[in-house]
């Protein structure tokens, strides 16, 4: 294409690799589309999204030429996801989808700002090689770590740990080769690193106490015989620990595990933490239509926007949190009892619902903690 004909073309691409909005779109194409891939942090997602959009928008406009590009992204990306688990199919659905989702946004606001036809129809067509070449690329890192991990020990113990977590046949053979004990208790740990790069770091915490770790379904998990000291854990990792349990009930248990952990995430929880601690946030997470429910009965007449209503429905809920103490509350809060008193008298009249003073039952505080909890992580 002419220069002067593709510079708005490519005023307008540029814009769209460096647009939130745009790049959450491609996000949840690429995650809606491949359920494999949804089981990733959004982060892990989004980490690849971005690199590879800016790559792709290049492309059209010849900043180089496509058969001159730096395919070095789309090969770590084939790369991270056979380190992660992720099957190939379910990783070219989830990179195709993304690619179909920034297509249709780059259009659309192409014809919005001008860009006539022909123009826009050259870029297609080069843009269609381009992402033929691009695939093959994921496609080739793909394979070159598939054929990394077959060469080591590791591999071998990856695929064990995938059929303790994931219902597999678990042969007295397989058992042996794990170097795990079929008589024996162990603990399930789910974490929330996705990225083999941090992966490095955290192993060795995974490994101290014997085992089997690596990625399941994207994130790493291990099964040990005795918890790690969580006083060495990095402090910015999240893991959640199951009870110690037989062998052939890891399965469920890495499921609860796994939903701990998501759940926990959401609330900004760190560090080493038992699964039966959350056993609540398991519950209620998996009751989102409730939760909407609930927050808009008793919480409706509030503004999420409003930082003063924020405001109310945080103290009220460190109230409950705190036993229905106000002098707990106002420690917590570092402010007077008083204020907190006169913050819950105030969100008793904007919304007829909360009483300060009514007694509840256990039933009746845990409907409106989790009413309080929901707006307030709506926002």
């Amino acid at each position: 294409m002419v220069v002067k004909e593709n510079r708005l073309l490519a005023d307008v691409l540029h814009a769209m690799a460096s647009d939130t909005g745009a790049i959450d779109e491609v996000v949840a194409a690429a995650r809606t589309e491949s359920p494999e891939v949804s089981r990733l942090p959004e982060a892990e997602t989004r980490r690849h999204v971005e690199i590879m959009l800016v790559a792709g928008l290049a492309a059209f406009s010849q900043e180089p030429a496509p058969d001159q590009q730096d395919f070095a992204a789309a090969a770590r990306l084939g790369a991270d996801r056979a380190a992660q688990g992720i099957p190939l199919d379910a990783l070219l659905r989830g990179v195709q989808a993304g690619r179909s989702r920034a297509v249709e946004i780059a259009v659309a606001r192409a014809r919005t700002a001008g860009v006539p036809a022909d123009v826009l129809l050259t870029a297609l067509v080069e843009f269609g090689h381009f992402a033929g070449t691009l695939e093959r690329h994921v496609i080739s890192g793909y394979h070159a770590a598939e054929l990394e991990l077959s060469r080591t020990a590791r591999d071998l113990h990856v695929h064990l740990l995938r059929l303790v977590l994931q219902d597999g046949e678990l042969t007295e053979a397989a058992i042996a080769r794990a170097g795990l004990n079929p008589d024996g208790l162990y603990h399930c740990l789910s974490t929330d690193v996705a990225d083999p790069h941090h992966a490095r770091a955290l192993e060795p915490w995974l490994a101290s106490c014997g085992g089997l770790f690596g990625p399941v379904e994207g994130r790493w998990a291990a099964v040990v015989p005795r918890l790690p000291p969580a006083n060495t854990l990095d402090a910015a990792v999240l893991v959640v620990a199951s009870p110690a349990a037989a062998l052939t009930e890891l399965g469920p248990l890495h499921s609860l595990c796994r939903a701990a952990s998501t759940a926990a995430a959401r609330s900004g929880l760190r560090g080493l933490h038992p699964l039966t601690e959350l056993a609540g946030d398991i519950a209620l997470a998996a009751q989102p239509v409730l939760a909407d429910l609930l927050a808009r009965e008793l919480l409706g007449a509030l503004d999420p926007a409003d930082e003063f209503h924020r405001q109310l429905v945080f103290t009220a809920r460190t109230y409950l949190d705190h036993g229905q103490r106000l002098d707990q509350t106002a420690a917590a809060l570092h402010i007077h009892a008083n204020t907190v008193r006169y913050r819950l008298d105030r969100l008793e009249e904007l919304t007829r619902t909360w009483d300060a003073d009514d007694r509840r039952t256990v039933p009746q505080t845990l409907r409106w903690w989790w009413a309080l909890r929901t707006w307030l992580d709506a926002d």
